[in-house]
């Protein structure tokens, strides 16, 4: 393919890119459960004017956009108030929840380099934990040490402690994890990571932006943030149930002595001197402004508000899914996160993947994910309205599959081409 040599009219140009989404996920009409995360008219208005006013800008020198680092600035001392963070907790907005994670395995190897002179880094953690810290082990060459969970599908930190040892710099534990959405035993995994003054981190990519809500619903949480002794760091993604667009999340270190070995500092260069706060040299200033404005319009009152439909949402879902013989729900099943797989204890046989595909055929979209096979859900506001018809839906479709199988094994979660 070539770029054309004269340019095209602005409709043009448009009416082609409306055409390109016809076979996206209709995630406005509430049947994508994940990826894109709806907080209504209101959030999409604010958001779209902060966007348009910050299209343009560059977070690569906040001395050249002082607005930006003020909203960096208020965004993470909101987050940090959200996760109990004290008052010596400092951090950065990055780019998603990867270059969070990113960012914080980073600080735990440079750490454990310059504290402790370890030069053969490694991270200990659950088969649960995020695959993202695979691939930041992968990119700074530490190796991983990988536990089982137990049956709870919790982190099994007793087999967790077999792994750790004089080289560990990291230990991890999620908030919840994606997978079955469950809690793992923070405070627990804090005190193993101290056993070896090893950094313990909570990603808290998928619960930052709905825990502390759910506490201040009355619902019970597990202690996992800032108030438990030992956690070194928090990544938090605001474009997911903080209701911001794509791509903005937080990372959050408990001290700022913490978080310089997150920072890239050079000065032998002819540009003169260059520091940079995590993964990105250029960073866009629309998804930190639209973060912003989505924060301030929805104040801790709208966040809870949504956070109530959430939950909602899901408990409905998932007693619908209880209901229907064959199926059942993986984990404790209070949280947003549903993993509906196929029940071993049934006489029914349904194969998940077919009738994944069965739903998608009326528009529902599922992520497929295993072992074992399960149809993966994040529930949102954005499903607000539209969890009966799913329920109907679903009931047909496992009619409708019967015991047929797919050959179509593959449970993708990637961008390969």
């Amino acid at each position: 393919m070539e770029l054309a040599r004269a340019g095209r009219p602005v409709d043009h140009v448009i009416a082609d890119l409306t055409d390109l989404r016809a076979g996206d996920v209709k995630w406005s009409e509430g049947k994508t459960f994940g990826m894109v995360y709806d907080g209504g008219p209101g959030v999409h208005d604010v958001a779209e004017q902060a966007a348009r006013l910050y299209l343009h800008e560059n977070a690569l020198n906040t001395k050249a956009f002082p607005s930006l680092g003020r909203i960096q600035s208020d965004v993470v001392g909101w987050t940090a108030g959200l996760l109990h963070g004290p008052d010596t907790v400092a951090g950065f907005l990055t780019s998603g929840g990867t270059e969070s994670i990113q960012c914080a395995v980073l600080a735990a190897r440079e750490r454990g380099r310059a504290e402790r002179g370890i030069t053969e880094a490694e991270i200990v953690l659950a088969e649960s934990a995020h695959a993202a810290f695979h691939k930041s082990a992968h990119m700074y060459d530490m190796t991983v040490r990988t536990a089982p969970v137990l049956p709870d599908w919790t982190a099994d930190v007793d087999a967790m402690a077999e792994l750790v040892g004089p080289n560990t710099v990291l230990v991890v534990g999620s908030a919840p994890q994606y997978p079955q959405g469950v809690v793992d035993p923070i405070p627990e995994i804090a005190a193993l990571a101290a056993t070896v003054d090893a950094n313990c981190h909570v990603d808290a990519c998928m619960g930052g932006f709905v825990l502390p809500f759910v506490e201040m619903l009355g619902r019970e949480v597990p202690p996992w943030d800032f108030r438990v002794d030992g956690v070194h760091s928090i990544s938090a993604d605001i474009h997911k149930l903080g209701y911001a667009p794509k791509g903005v999340s937080v990372i959050l270190h408990r001290t700022r002595e913490l978080r310089k070995y997150q920072t890239f500092v050079f000065s032998d260069w002819l540009g003169g001197f260059y520091a940079s706060p995590n993964l990105q040299g250029t960073r866009s200033g629309l998804p930190m402004a639209a973060a912003w404005a989505v924060m301030q319009h929805l104040g801790v009152d709208g966040y809870v508000d949504l956070t109530r439909q959430t939950l909602d949402n899901a408990d409905a879902m998932r007693a619908g899914i209880e209901a229907i013989d064959g199926l059942r729900v993986l984990g404790d099943g209070r949280l947003h996160l549903i993993a509906m797989t196929a029940d071993p204890d049934s006489a029914v046989e349904i194969d998940v993947f077919a009738l994944g595909d069965a739903l998608l055929s009326r528009g529902w979209f599922h992520d497929r994910q295993g072992p074992p096979d399960t149809l993966h859900s994040t529930v949102s506001n954005s499903n607000t309205g539209v969890i009966g018809q799913y329920l109907v839906d679903l009931a047909l479709c496992v009619a409708e599959v019967g015991t047929t199988r797919t050959a179509d094994r593959s449970t993708n979660y990637a961008t390969l081409e």
